[in-house]
């Protein structure tokens, strides 16, 4: 593909939107993977898996009180900008922060009144005084998610990074780390919850001066009328859109929003109800093992949310303008970046699970299994790159719930079937195929309707390229040097150096020197 014709689609933008966010999720996953060790290494793994359990209560009641605002604004404030229509912004800004702040209000109430029934319905009695202290910082996570995602929706980047990537896991490791040395297991709740109020004050500043800039003055004449679901320009039967209107009405937002709130509910969900099921049906020191095992595959995540976040808004302009082509380029050029970022972590974790869970203490090296089977889970959702983001920038918000509901299903039961017999590893082989249904599914679906898929060259140069410096590289280490942290480094140096050479004379298929580029958007407009 010509420069020209990637400057257009904006992998360039995305690219170094990427990269900036990259270096954020290298750091916040260090600084998480950090955290977790502070945790299981101060404190007992009864303790651990409490407050694990108490967090992942936290979490989910976040993505409730959350409304799916965070992708709402992403999708609405990006198709303005598109359309020259960013003047309407503070309208759709009041339409989807009010609701969102009250109902963090109530989902913290109901949270700190019902601690005591949420505790003993997760197995875990003592969980009910974390969970009133984390109540209080709720709001805080919702307002916090919801101002940084109308920062991206302009393409800037830098607010995410310094606040949610690494400004708030520095402060929960340094509090963390602080309980531990006192040696004061209640001050666990506050010291990891406590960085969510700074961060929600910082971020709401950012968004107003990041929407302030952006915003052009009002044109001359009368306001479009406020556009409703079902109107031209759906992108699917049934789904919303805010068609070409410089107004997005109420009823156009929360009727993509609220399928988007359900479905990231329903994600999370499977990212956590596994800690949940296996503390209630297999107890707190099994829920800290796989908590524990699932932290390296993180690493992985945060590298995947990365790219998403950068690839997100642009995503949302193309399929405005129509650029079903331009969109596809996106998507599998970035499926491509995806594996060639997260694949040199599984390959390798895979090989040397138990050398890497002992990193935890002594009691945690039995989750070496569980370990090997959230990697290889995790090679697959790489593999099928962002077709969940794609088919939700098509505005198919009820389809994309519809996968995840069918994921979270497919967890619930494996977890109710695996876990009492088989603890962590059984709660991983459930999350393994909750993923398997939650990639797959966008797939057909995109296949059907738009024809976007994820395959081709780059996918094969990526996948083969990850296989042979970080699958064989450290298969051949192990077996010659054993699995012992110098075997480690020295498929790890190997790899990377073979791997660094294959991308340099790779970088023109891959897409990737586009990072070097200046041309197209200006680099700043990534930040």
């Amino acid at each position: 593909m010509s420069t020209a014709a990637r400057d257009r689609t904006g992998l360039g933008r995305v690219a170094r939107g990427g990269a900036l966010n990259m270096a954020g999720a290298a750091g916040g996953a260090l600084l998480n993977l950090g955290l977790v060790v502070a945790i299981t290494r101060g404190f007992s793994p009864d303790t651990a898996g409490v407050l694990f359990a108490a967090t992942s209560v936290f979490l989910i009641g976040s993505a409730v009180a959350g409304l799916g605002t965070p992708s709402g604004l992403v999708y609405f404030l990006s198709r303005m900008q598109a359309r020259g229509t960013g003047h309407a912004a503070a309208r759709v800004l009041r339409t989807a922060l009010g609701p969102a702040v009250a109902a963090s209000l109530g989902a913290a109430a109901a949270m700190a009144v019902l601690a005591d029934d949420l505790a003993g319905l997760i197995g875990e009695p003592d969980a009910a005084t974390y969970l009133r202290l984390l109540a209080v910082f709720l709001p805080f996570a919702v307002v916090t998610e919801a101002a940084l995602a109308a920062t991206r929706a302009y393409h800037v980047m830098r607010a995410g990074v310094l606040l949610d990537k690494l400004g708030r896991p520095l402060g929960q490791l340094a509090l963390v780390c602080t309980a531990a040395a006192t040696g004061s297991a209640g001050l666990l709740a506050v010291a990891w919850a406590g960085p969510y109020l700074p961060a929600a004050v910082l971020a709401w500043w950012w968004m107003r001066r990041v929407v302030g800039a952006h915003r052009p003055e009002a044109p001359p004449g009368p306001a479009v009328l406020p556009v409703s679901p079902g109107s031209p320009g759906t992108a699917g039967a049934g789904e919303p859109s805010d068609g070409a209107g410089e107004q997005v009405s109420p009823r156009a937002f929360w009727a993509f929003s609220l399928p988007r709130s359900a479905a990231g509910i329903a994600q999370l969900g499977i990212q956590r109800a596994g800690v949940v099921f296996t503390a209630a049906l297999a107890g707190a020191a099994e829920a800290a093992v796989f908590t524990a095992a699932s932290r390296f595959p993180v690493v992985g995540q945060f590298a995947a949310q990365a790219l998403q976040f950068a690839a997100e808004p642009r995503l949302a302009e193309l399929l405005a303008a129509g650029d079903r082509r331009g969109a596809s380029t996106l998507f599998r050029a970035s499926t491509a970046w995806l594996i060639c970022l997260t694949w040199p972590l599984f390959l390798p974790a895979m090989v040397y699970a138990p050398l890497l869970m002992e990193l935890f203490g002594p009691d945690y090296a039995a989750g070496s299994r569980a370990l090997v089977v959230v990697c290889l889970a995790q090679l697959l959702a790489s593999g099928l790159g962002m077709g969940d983001l794609v088919l939700t920038m098509t505005g198919r918000t009820r389809s994309n719930l519809v996968n995840n509901l069918l994921a979270l299903a497919a967890d619930v039961a494996l977890c109710l079937l695996l876990v009492p017999a088989a603890g962590a590893s059984g709660a991983a082989a459930a999350w393994a195929g909750a993923i398997a249904v939650r990639k797959s599914l966008p797939l057909v679906q995109l296949v059907r309707s738009p024809g976007i898929h994820p395959f081709d060259r780059r996918w094969a140069l990526a996948t083969g390229s990850c296989l042979v410096w970080f699958g064989a590289v450290p298969a051949l280490s192990a077996a010659a040097l054993g699995t012992g942290p110098g075997s480690l480094a020295a498929a790890l140096a190997a790899g990377s150096a073979g791997f660094a050479a294959t991308l340099w004379l790779l970088r023109g298929p891959l897409e990737l020197d586009l990072l070097l580029r200046r041309g197209g958007a200006p680099v700043g407009a990534a930040g």
